[in-house]
């Protein structure tokens, strides 16, 4: 199967058992441009029941095979699917692009090559990831194994279709589980596309597949008895469905990343202009369309005009390249469609009428397509909805406060905690604000980025459990303990 898809030649049917098949499923998912509204696709096939359990069969049958493949054999498999990624990293972002709108330049090379990298990492850990033996000083050795749970699922989001693919994906496939790839409804074809890579790359049928579909999808892989875990990414109410749904079903173990509203902490003592970087980017990276984007900062009170004016100047200056994700010059690309262009825009409607001051922004780009400007409200009442709920979008309030004990408090006032920011030239203090952050994740003198070795993921409602790093591993594998008798 050679690998020829591109936005001309779009990848529509379900990938199931190393074939494209057509759903059983008569509905159809409907795609557009958010560039400009128009139509890309009304045809790209829905996964329904049957589908899913036809997926599920097919991964149940390749399970007993895949899970004692040497470690040697499936490293190679997976460092030659990452080499893939990245000799089609043009056609594969372009596939993104066409739904997403995110830039080429800015978000478009470096999303799919993150994929690859995210492979390739967890492929070296499979020789690595060790178990663990105890002492028979009592006459009996123990031995604990990490094993695959065995049919997996994961459910993706739009933001960065082929990076959180990899995320749940390549953990999976290198401790030995078989994994079912939902991508969303409104970015599906770069993860459609792979389905020649998977079979180049030498993975056996049943080991990858991929389902498009919308949420009627999702809760089936949710609620499948044979489906012994599943990782999303995506909203709060979602996810509760889907915990709910693995609860009801068999118990299925569940891993969830519902976002954040992150703060952002910069002190009198802080470098401004690194601060005001890192923050500015923080809200313009992929329009504002990031989990753990900075969209509340909190800057002390003598620093506050100065970094009112720099972060201003810096979303002005982001705001200069806003425009088509297809040119090489565009930084800002637009929201992802018409729902989220209008919940976007409803929330910097109401943030206007009496929530807060209007520093910057607040007004669409252009006349068609779903092209918005960063848009910055001060002094935001701590109850205001704009600083309680995840906009997803370039959306920020900027507050200022008096005292470290003050801002702790500020910050910790959300029912989210994914990430949090620190910007402050005291290690001291850093270190101090770090500890009582109530955040999965926190930067010291940065704030939005994550790392493959480290653990991804929040406290309270942004989620449960961890992606990335060893703790990616975990989340796939069960432990079993193996006690060996030498008393006798």
């Amino acid at each position: 199967m050679v690998f020829n898809y591109s936005k001309s030649n779009l990848p529509k049917q379900l990938f199931i058992n190393n074939e494209y098949v057509a759903s059983k499923n008569s509905k159809k998912l409907e795609l557009f441009n958010p560039k400009d509204g128009s139509l890309v696709a009304n045809d790209v096939d829905l996964a329904g029941a049957e589908d899913v359990d036809a997926a599920v069969a097919a991964a149940e049958k390749a399970f007993p095979a895949w899970k004692k493949i040497p470690a040697q054999a499936r490293q190679e498999m997976m460092n030659k699917f990452a080499a893939l990624i990245q000799k089609h990293s043009v056609e594969l972002a372009e596939l993104s692009r066409i739904t997403l709108g995110a830039p080429i330049s800015a978000i478009g090379h470096r999303e799919t090559m993150m994929a690859a990298e995210g492979f390739k990492y967890f492929a070296a850990w499979i020789d690595k990831f060790a178990g663990e033996s105890f002492p028979q000083d009592d006459g009996f050795l123990k031995i604990v194994r990490n094993e695959p749970l065995g049919v997996v699922a994961g459910v993706v989001p739009w933001n960065g279709p082929l990076t959180t693919a990899s995320n749940k994906a390549a953990p999976a496939l290198a401790t030995g589980n078989c994994f079912i790839l939902k991508p969303s409804e409104k970015t599906p074809f770069s993860a459609l596309a792979l389905g020649p890579l998977i079979i180049e790359a030498g993975f056996p049928p049943g080991v990858f597949q991929i389902l498009s579909g919308d949420g009627s999808t999702g809760a089936l892989l949710s609620s499948h008895i044979r489906i012994r875990k599943i990782s999303f990414t995506g909203s709060i109410p979602t996810g509760k469905r889907i915990q709910e749904a693995a609860a009801k079903s068999n118990l299925k173990r569940v891993t969830l990343e519902l976002g954040g509203k992150s703060p952002a902490v910069v002190f009198d003592d802080a470098n401004l202009e690194n601060a005001i970087t890192w923050c500015a980017r923080a809200l313009t990276m992929n329009t504002g369309q990031i989990c753990f984007a900075a969209t509340r900062v909190y800057v002390q009170e003598g620093v506050y005009e100065k970094f009112v004016e720099g972060y201003k100047k810096a979303l002005l200056k982001a705001a200069e390249n806003i425009g088509d994700p297809e040119a090489e010059s565009t930084t800002m690309g637009p929201l992802v469609d018409k729902a989220q262009f209008d919940r976007v825009s409803g929330f910097i409607e109401r943030g206007k009428n009496g929530q807060g001051t209007l520093l910057t922004g607040g007004s669409r780009v252009g006349s068609k397509g779903y092209f918005i400007q960063p848009t910055v409200f001060t002094n935001v009442d701590p109850d205001a909805e704009i600083i309680r709920q995840e906009i997803f979008g370039p959306v920020s309030v900027l507050n200022s406060f008096k005292t470290e004990e003050e801002i702790i408090e500020k910050c910790n006032d959300t029912n989210y905690g994914l990430m949090a920011g620190v910007f402050t030239q005291d290690i001291n203090r850093a270190l101090r604000v770090a500890s009582e952050f109530d955040a999965g994740m926190v930067g010291v003198n940065c704030v939005s980025l994550s790392f493959k070795q480290t653990p991804f993921g929040g406290t309270k409602e942004s989620g449960l459990g961890r992606e990335n790093g060893s703790a990616a591993l975990r989340a796939y594998t069960d432990q079993k303990t193996v006690m060996i008798n030498l008393t006798y």
